[in-house]
């Protein structure tokens, strides 16, 4: 490995010089419209004599990016339209997001917020934190917050833990979720601090871990994985379907039975989002069901995730994973019903 390797690569002439990218003046726009970052953890997973490698796909951009096809959106969720007070995105009653900061260890070329994230990252201010918390303080139906961002995991110990606290004197707050990439992507950050900081007070605490291949599972993740699980955070995992990265079956399971052998429980295959200039990463619905209905064959229930679709607009999230009972329920009679079993057999229920 280079002494580039050795850290985080951050432009397009580090990425040059690992042979990860042409000298292509066409991929400056790119490099502009989302910053980069590229761990070593992830350097290392690279496979440099396959030009489409997954690991690579996710992190190094590509002259694909630069192509905004209709319909595609700088908001792709609708973030701006739900938030009340900077920092704050209130879309269902009873839990809110809060975004601390838009830093992150890796930015990832398909991600739904990339117009926001990047190096510096807007960390919310002392007054607007203040604020932020004055909010979800004042609305007693608020029982989960979620932070997200950016990576929450990207703040220091002290500083997340102070957060945690103060969400954690909220007696209303019940469960306090965290969305991050680090124990993946960046697994050294998951020091004696880090695990202090999130081990579980008074709410209950979750963390879900963004994972997209199997290959990302590499010993140190898993061992980082490993710390939290003994720190007694419940683990979830959330990934995104990605063309050219996991949209197989193959690739599906795999990664889903090395998610809950490392003790982190499949929670959602999120079909991609509108974003802008990430056409090439998406899949059509019809084969995201396919795909579930592959895995229902071939994994126990532990390892389904749930396929969802983020509405956009703000309209929150939606299953849409396949059917089970035939488009003709009548078919089996008044009275009964047709259901198909994971292997595409068709058989008679009572209803």
């Amino acid at each position: 490995m280079s002494a580039a390797a050795m850290e985080t690569l951050r432009t397009l002439e580090a990425l040059e010089r690992e042979g990860l990218v042409p000298a292509d003046p066409r991929l400056a726009a790119a490099a502009e419209a989302m910053a980069i970052a590229l761990t070593p953890e992830m350097l290392g997973l690279i496979r440099r004599d396959d030009p489409a490698d997954p690991i690579a796909r996710q992190f190094v951009p590509s002259v694909a990016e630069t192509e905004i096809a209709q319909g595609e959106l700088a908001d792709p969720i609708g973030d701006e339209a739900r938030s009340p007070v900077k920092g704050i995105v209130h879309r269902y009653p009873d839990r809110v997001l809060l975004k601390p900061l838009h830093a992150c260890p890796v930015y990832c070329r398909f991600c739904f917020r990339r117009e926001k994230v990047g190096p510096g990252g807007d960390a919310l201010s002392t007054d607007e934190m203040a604020a932020a918390i004055a909010y979800i303080r004042a609305r007693p139906e608020i029982w989960e917050v979620i932070l997200t961002g950016g990576d929450p995991l990207m703040l220091a110990p002290r500083r997340l833990a102070d957060l945690l606290a103060a969400l954690d004197a909220i007696d209303h707050v019940g469960v306090i979720r965290l969305h991050s990439r680090v124990p993946i992507v960046d697994p050294s950050r998951v020091g004696d601090g880090l695990v202090e900081a999130l081990r579980p007070r008074r709410a209950a605490r979750w963390l879900a871990v963004h994972c997209n291949h199997p290959r990302e599972l590499a010993p140190a993740a898993r061992a980082a994985l490993a710390r939290l699980a003994e720190a007694g955070l419940p683990l979830l995992g959330q990934t995104v379907l990605l063309a050219g990265v996991n949209d197989d079956p193959d690739t599906l399971d795999a990664l889903m039975r090395a998610l809950v052998t490392a003790r982190v429980k499949p929670y959602y295959l999120h079909h991609p989002d509108l974003v802008r200039g990430t056409g090439h990463f998406r899949v059509s619905i019809e084969k995201g069901q396919a795909l579930m209905r592959a895995l229902r064959g071939r994994l126990s229930g532990l390892a389904q995730p749930t396929y969802v679709l983020d509405v956009p607009g703000g309209h929150g999230k939606v299953p849409i994973g396949p059917g089970y009972l035939g488009d003709d329920p009548g078919a089996a009679g008044p009275d009964g019903l047709v259901v198909r079993d994971p292997f595409g057999g068709e058989h008679r229920y009572p209803g």
